[in-house]
């Protein structure tokens, strides 16, 4: 069943770029994704369509976080749906963002489950395929614990959890009586049709009601609002021949070695990079003409280096001149090569597997984005043939998805 409403449109906002390529395209609607901070305001998404910023606030501090979501949260339009993503894995100014979030607002529908992932929230705590988040090594890059509950995560906003039980029952009745207390309900789910029952009850509490969550979410909103196809290439899609493909490895996850060596192993050049090649010695990058580069940092990244390593190969991939068509690991590193290459603005047109995302630049180029922790070992591989074969992508449904892992 799906909740049609004419002329819905859809404002969202993220933390990071790789987290808004993967709402924009779980809205299943044409959409436009803007890279912020922004100084004027958004523009308002045409009907039937979506906007997404990516904030870029996942490092800020937790104060400039806030103003940032404020920034846009404060100028939007009353009957636009607002949404809000967040990191499956609760990181990032989680707490700071949600405050500034609900500020405005009805109330805010939290539900931070990603079931294709193994991701689900029962009683309230994030569980990654039936462990507890807070028992696992997911947190292993960031610089404290991870949190024990959603609703720790969320610091001192007033939340009231909702059992599954009531997620798969009257759940509108449950909002409502949330929203009666002044409290924000935090949502329990475990499949994207927990996720779709929460979308259509929230969007059925009308304007003003917000909604956060992860991509399953955001999913969920594409499907209940409407029979909206998935966006798919324009006719600009193809290239005549295949332009070069430089795959930038930026991500920290003990999986990305694994995914470039079976990219290496099919044939592509492979340009590894140390600590000191990237912060002292400031060669540019010597990128061959044609076919597959893969860029990334060899050795181990320790939590308090990542950063300033992503801005140095960002700066070094720009350095370069490079004209041809990317492959982004990590959202840092994704949004510091953009930054670099002075790319502001992206059209998202599909997906290879869940999280990695096809956008099109102004320009014409393709960009690939796609979560450090996403992808099996051959993702890598997977994307850069689908590339390479025919010069665009064919969309996958973002509710039917293949090749993911935790």
């Amino acid at each position: 069943m799906s909740l049609t409403i004419p002329g819905r449109r859809v404002l969202a906002l993220a933390d990071d770029l790789s987290g808004a390529a993967e709402t924009a395209v779980a809205l299943r609607t044409p959409a436009h994704l803007l890279l912020g901070p922004l100084s004027d305001p958004v523009p308002p998404p045409a009907d039937g369509e979506a906007t997404v910023v990516d904030l870029d606030s996942r490092h800020l501090p937790a104060d400039a976080a806030a103003h940032a979501v404020r920034s846009v949260t404060g100028r939007a339009a009353e009957d636009v749906v607002l949404f809000k993503k967040v990191d499956s894995l609760l990181r990032g100014n989680l707490a700071a963002e949600a405050a500034a979030y609900a500020e405005g607002g009805a109330g805010v529908v939290i539900a931070t489950a990603l079931p294709v992932t193994g991701r689900t929230v029962r009683d309230g705590v994030v569980h990654l395929k039936g462990a507890a988040l807070h028992t696992t090594d997911a947190w292993r890059a960031e610089p404290g614990p991870a949190p024990e509950s959603v609703a720790a995560a969320l610091g001192d906003l007033p939340v009231s959890p909702v059992p599954l039980s009531a997620v798969r029952g009257p759940l509108l009745n449950e909002l409502r009586a949330r929203f009666t207390q002044g409290r924000h309900p935090v949502c329990d789910a475990e499949t994207d049709a927990d996720l779709d029952a929460i979308a259509r009850a929230a969007l059925q509490l009308g304007p003003g009601v917000r909604l956060l969550g992860t991509g399953g979410l955001a999913g969920a909103v594409g499907r209940v609002l409407g029979d909206r196809a998935v966006p798919r290439p324009g006719p600009e899609a193809g290239h005549g021949s295949p332009r070069p493909l430089l795959v930038v490895v930026g991500t920290a996850e003990p999986s990305a070695a694994a995914q470039a060596a079976h990219l290496v192993a099919d044939g592509a050049h492979h340009l590894p990079l140390t600590a000191d090649d990237l912060l002292r010695a400031r060669r540019p990058l010597a990128l061959p003409a044609t076919g597959v580069t893969v860029v990334r940092i060899a050795g181990l990244l320790a939590p308090s280096s990542a950063r300033r390593l992503s801005a140095a190969l960002a700066e070094a991939v720009a350095e370069t001149s490079y004209d041809g068509d990317l492959v982004l690991t990590g959202g840092e590193t994704a949004r510091r090569v953009l930054d670099a290459l002075g790319i502001t603005r992206l059209r998202p047109v599909g997906q290879i597997h869940h999280g990695a995302v096809h956008s099109r630049t102004p320009d014409g180029r393709s960009v690939v984005t796609r979560p450090g922790s996403f992808g099996e070992s051959d993702s890598l591989l997977r994307i850069a043939r689908a590339l390479r074969r025919s010069g665009h992508v064919r969309p996958v449904p973002p509710h039917h998805p293949t090749g993911v892992t935790s």
